[in-house]
């Protein structure tokens, strides 16, 4: 008999005591060792500290213990790959990010099966993206935005941190929206970007909100909208760009992956524990204050929404002619 993911967590879902075998197994002899989880970006980021607050809470909570590794590089395919080839043993974990849905087409041919290698555990965290600009320019409001864009023989410049990355893909989405040109402009971070924003040299930027809060807070930039699809904890005050007309929705996420052939009930256990843990109140906010969100969601539901995200951005980086850098 095959044995199916939907099988045991369907078992498990009705009280039934299925699949005894590898109930036993999973519970005896894993964890026998520490769970490595990989990052796909380096130390200091927003998915390196979201993962080690994650990490640190599961050793608190349960018997498991965590050590993180990062793998940075390759727009998070070196991460990918790593995880791709692993054991399928429970022992290796990937904490994917928003590239993994867009590598493919990006950059061809990958060196692994984005969706037949690595299979979701659970949805956790997502970064909200915001529009900004210099508070001094003549538009206050989105649509102010647009037409002045508009108004303009080449449009507006964006800046971003690089060909194909969320915020470059999310202007890109806004353009094809409100029908205006536009031109990313990339920079290494946020940091050189608000400072052109801020000397005027370019018309705005969508992004993570943290690094530019002290210049929003000392008057030198304003934020137009959210890219979430609902307002976002992070900054409420600001409407989102669909309340504004717009069917722009973009934001950056983190979740945990397995390689392909990991035991169902690993992957529940690994499921059910970091589902708990997103639930906590004191979670959420010690990722609210660094310009994240909790968004916890089941593998079946993360994989959907990764399904939902490369057929989205695939096309927008067709229709846009975006190469990698």
């Amino acid at each position: 008999m095959k044995i199916t993911r939907r099988a045991v967590l369907g078992g498990l879902a009705t009280g039934l005591v299925a699949y005894p075998s590898l109930r036993a197994q999973a519970k005896e002899d894993w964890p026998a060792r520490p769970i490595k989880l990989i990052s796909p970006y380096g130390p200091g980021g927003a998915n390196d500290i979201s993962l080690r607050l994650l990490a640190d809470r599961l050793e608190q909570e349960t018997s498991l213990k965590f050590f993180v590794e990062n793998r940075p590089g390759g727009g998070t395919r070196i991460a990918n790959a790593a995880v791709a080839r692993a054991e399928p043993d429970g022992y290796t974990f990937l904490y994917a990010a928003a590239p993994y849905a867009t590598a493919e087409a990006l950059a061809g041919k990958l060196s692994y099966d984005p969706r037949k290698d690595l299979v979701p555990v659970a949805m956790a965290v997502v970064a909200p993206i915001f529009l900004i600009v210099n508070a001094h320019a003549p538009y206050k409001t989105l649509d102010a935005f647009i037409a002045y864009g508009k108004s303009k023989p080449d449009g507006l410049t964006f800046g971003s941190p690089g060909a194909g990355s969320q915020p470059h893909l999310a202007a890109e989405l806004l353009f094809k929206d409100a029908g205006v040109k536009g031109l990313n402009v990339q920079f290494r971070g946020d940091a050189p970007a608000y400072t052109e924003l801020l000397a005027g040299r370019i018309d705005a930027t969508l992004t993570a909100i943290s690094a530019a809060l002290p210049h929003i807070e000392s008057g030198g930039l304003r934020v137009l909208g959210c890219a979430s699809a609902q307002r976002s904890a992070v900054y409420p005050q600001a409407p989102t760009l669909r309340e504004q007309g717009r069917n722009v929705v973009a934001e950056g996420w983190y979740g945990f992956m397995a390689p392909a052939g990991t035991p169902a009930a690993i992957l529940d256990r690994m499921q059910t524990e970091i589902l708990r843990v997103l639930a906590e109140t004191e979670m959420q906010k010690k990722l609210v204050v660094r310009g994240l969100e909790a968004r916890g969601g089941t593998g079946a539901a993360f994989g959907a929404f990764i399904e939902d995200e490369t057929r989205k951005w695939s096309a927008i980086i067709r229709e846009a002619g975006i190469k990698e850098g």
